[in-house]
């Protein structure tokens, strides 16, 4: 929904990285601001990521979040006392197939995200540097994947070949239609979660938790995990530097998250004037 006649928002969730961090995975002191900004204002503010619980807490700290908030593109909704709200774990035979298909790829690192770790089989993978720095702890070493298969939270295919992301995407649509999601959180980064473990189902059940009607919430991302979220919200605000399919589902537009795009759609779209 978008226009002057739509009714103020009650609650924001908002994505994390591309969104609310700069790309070095830090946060602007203007974002800081205009969350607490909107807390003062009475607009509740929560996060929802392909990220892991244990990879939300410094920004949870940082920002005052003390809502729910949603892990693993939804498949687990955390409480802020580190209960479950919700928890989706994926299909043992969609895990299967998964790693069936992604696992051969020679331009491809399969991580797997189970019983609170990181998994991988290469620790030497290009991209693993750059997911450690973001996640904030060192990933487990495995041989086999087999012993986590019924709690598997997780399956991430990583690569700097896009291109070939997108088919992958695409051909593990067509073999897990019906069973798990599949999206690209980022370009280099294809995620594998349950069916129920998508954004727009965490913002229904977070709105339903804070009594808030949908067409009081407004949703806030960059990625092909955030539509599912775009369709559910009020409002939805896409930032700048996402993909034209990703801009295309959303009510608006803001900058890029390079010049604080999240802060401004606070400023501008959400708090009440």
């Amino acid at each position: 929904m978008s226009g002057e006649g739509r009714p103020p928002i009650q609650f924001l969730l908002s994505d994390m990285d591309g969104t609310l961090l700069l790309p070095d995975h830090s946060l602007s002191q203007r974002t800081v601001a205009a969350v607490r900004a909107l807390r003062e204002a009475g607009v509740w503010f929560s996060l929802a990521t392909g990220r892991p619980p244990r990879a939300m807490l410094q920004q949870i700290e940082a920002l005052g979040v003390d809502l729910p908030t949603a892990a693993f593109n939804g498949g687990t909704i955390v409480n802020p006392d580190g209960s479950f709200l919700v928890r989706h774990h994926l299909p043992v035979e969609v895990a299967i197939t998964a790693l069936a298909l992604l696992s051969p790829q020679p331009q491809v690192e399969v991580w797997v995200f189970a019983d609170g770790e990181w998994l991988l089989r290469d620790p030497h993978g290009p991209l693993v540097p750059m997911e450690q720095h973001a996640l904030g702890y060192a990933p487990v070493v495995v041989e086999r994947f087999d012993e986590y298969l019924p709690r598997i939270d997780k399956i991430v295919a990583a690569s700097a070949n896009t291109e070939m992301l997108m088919e992958l995407e695409a051909r593990l649509l067509t073999q897990v239609e019906g069973r798990a999601q599949a999206s690209r959180s980022q370009p280099r980064y294809l995620d594998v979660t349950a069916l129920q473990a998508n954004k727009g189902q965490a913002l229904i059940t977070l709105a339903a938790f804070l009594g808030v009607p949908l067409a009081r919430t407004a949703a806030l991302g960059d990625g092909g995990n955030d539509p599912a979220m775009f369709r559910q919200a009020g409002l939805s605000i896409a930032m700048g530097q996402a993909e034209a399919a990703v801009k295309r589902q959303a009510d608006l537009v803001t900058g890029s998250n390079v010049v604080d795009g999240a802060a401004e759609a606070i400023e501008r779209f959400i708090l009440p004037r």
